[in-house]
């Protein structure tokens, strides 16, 4: 097939869902991330908890955490998030795939993990904000690398888009951004064609569609609770468009 080209079309934000009655608004750092998904902290009133959520009224009550059960890229991303923004602090490495402790729950895809988390008292799991939202979950707002509390939104995620560093091939990581109004634990996403097509009505239809992808397509996300990508991003897409050719 040859040389392959990347054209990004989306970000998206993976939220910190939980389920906690009468906790309606959660703040996490990092660390306590970290902490949380490896076992280290095991309950709601935790003083590293208590410690990024001053004056909340935290039970003491068992936190169950959530994971997914088959490989994937939210696994992958948020693995990635925490081994570049809590350090030392996580020690499970990153993958598609990581090694849990045996006390963790598991969910099959996003909607698998969110639906654990709705049915289960105590639960907090990572989920993308689509998932999240048709699900009616609660999630939590993360510190990112300014210092800053950041609500998952599409706009925040958009934002976490304007603080990376873009390859020539425009490939590009996401997760744990510079700018104020980043959320931190966000992903993207890209399609990827060959530079050159054996057929030209169809390698036309291909040009056509991705452009669709990275101009007009970019509207309807945030409807979809997905993110736009930045402007200069979606240029430099758009102008890609003329690498694909005929073999």
């Amino acid at each position: 097939g040859g040389d392959v080209l990347y054209f990004p079309i989306l970000l998206g934000a993976i939220t910190l869902s939980y389920n906690v009655p009468g906790l309606d608004k959660l703040r996490l750092s990092p660390d306590t991330i970290a902490k949380i998904f490896q076992r280290d902290i095991k309950k709601w009133n935790d003083k590293a908890i208590a410690a990024d959520n001053p004056g909340a009224k935290l039970p003491d009550a068992d936190i169950v955490v959530v994971h997914r059960s088959d490989g994937s890229g939210t696994t992958d991303n948020f693995t990635k998030y925490l081994v570049d923004a809590a350090g030392a602090s996580w020690k499970l490495k990153s993958g598609s795939t990581v090694e849990w402790p045996a006390d963790t729950q598991a969910g099959n895809g996003n909607a698998g993990v969110a639906q654990v988390i709705k049915s289960t008292k105590g639960a907090i799991g990572y989920v993308d904000l689509s998932d999240a939202k048709a699900s009616g979950l609660v999630y939590a707002q993360v510190k990112n690398k300014a210092g800053k509390l950041v609500e998952p939104t599409s706009a925040s995620a958009s934002a976490a888009g304007d603080g990376i560093d873009i390859k020539d091939n425009l490939l590009f990581g996401a997760v744990n951004p510079k700018g104020d109004a980043a959320y931190p634990i966000t992903y993207q996403s890209w399609v990827i064609v060959y530079a050159k097509q054996g057929d030209k009505d169809k390698g036309a239809a291909l040009k056509g569609y991705l452009k669709f992808l990275v101009g007009d397509g970019q509207k309807l996300l945030k409807d979809l609770d997905f993110a736009p990508l930045p402007k200069g991003l979606a240029d430099r897409a758009m102008k890609q468009l003329d690498k694909i050719g005929q073999k």
